[in-house]
């Protein structure tokens, strides 16, 4: 069956990185645009970032400019989330999802992720 499957989450010290892969089983990701979310403790789910399926546009909630990339391989149907300069407050449960592009953000979501933790704390 189609499915994502995140991996690549765990621990880290703050000002540390780690790298989300976000991989497809069952179908490919050329043609959708992917989105990543996450929730915090106590917080509501929030998106943190964006590439179209073209991967030519990408869309960066604030908090997370200039410290997180996105970017994608579609020949491994496999999207990346490069999260650098971490801080405690990225801690939270992080999700992909893919959607119908043409939008650099997912117009909707037809596959969820399960999701990963990310732990960011000395």
């Amino acid at each position: 069956q189609r499915q994502l499957e995140e991996s690549g989450g765990g621990l880290v010290q703050p000002g540390g990185s780690l790298r989300l892969s976000c991989a497809a089983s069952g179908f490919t990701l050329e043609h959708y645009a992917i989105a990543w979310f996450r929730q915090a403790p106590g917080k509501e789910r929030k998106g943190v970032s964006c590439i179209s399926n073209s991967g030519g546009n990408t869309w960066y909630e604030e908090s997370v400019k200039g410290r997180f990339t996105i970017s994608r391989d579609d020949a491994k149907s496999t999207v990346y989330l490069e999260m650098n300069s971490l801080k405690p407050e990225d801690t939270a449960d992080y999700y992909c999802a893919a959607g119908p592009g043409p939008s650099v953000c997912p117009i909707g979501v037809d596959y969820w992720g399960k999701g990963i933790l990310v732990t960011v704390s000395s």
